[in-house]
């Protein structure tokens, strides 16, 4: 499953950068329905929830800014000196953050668990 996510999380890309409107929009479902699904399989181990909630964002940030990109909305001013794009900063902190707090709050109190697939 984590190799068909990559595949599709490609064809988005892909699709964003030779401005493919309708396969972009429609491989970001599959892409984001699959890291959903790895991070909840992978929910009893911190470690590998931590990252994949992160990559969850991450593809959520993705999606948002390639949709603003492609019905041109991304540079327009929502208020004051902050436009749409970077609305993106919204899911990529909250990425970041987790993955802060496994680091820097979970890892270090629990470093006699071992985390085993």
């Amino acid at each position: 499953m984590e190799n068909l996510h990559i595949v599709f999380w490609l064809f988005k890309d892909i699709s964003w950068c030779i401005i493919l409107k309708p396969l972009g929009i429609l491989m970001i479902f599959p892409t984001l329905i699959i890291s959903i699904v790895i991070a909840w399989r992978t929910r009893a181990l911190m470690s590998e929830l931590c990252h994949n909630l992160a990559i969850t964002f991450w593809i959520t940030a993705n999606s948002y800014w390639m949709i603003s990109e492609f019905f041109a909305f991304d540079e327009k001013m929502i208020w004051g000196g902050i436009s749409y794009k970077q609305l993106t900063l919204v899911p990529f902190l909250l990425g970041m953050f987790i993955l802060m707090y496994y680091y820097l709050y979970w890892r270090p109190r629990h470093l006699d668990v071992i985390e085993t697939m």
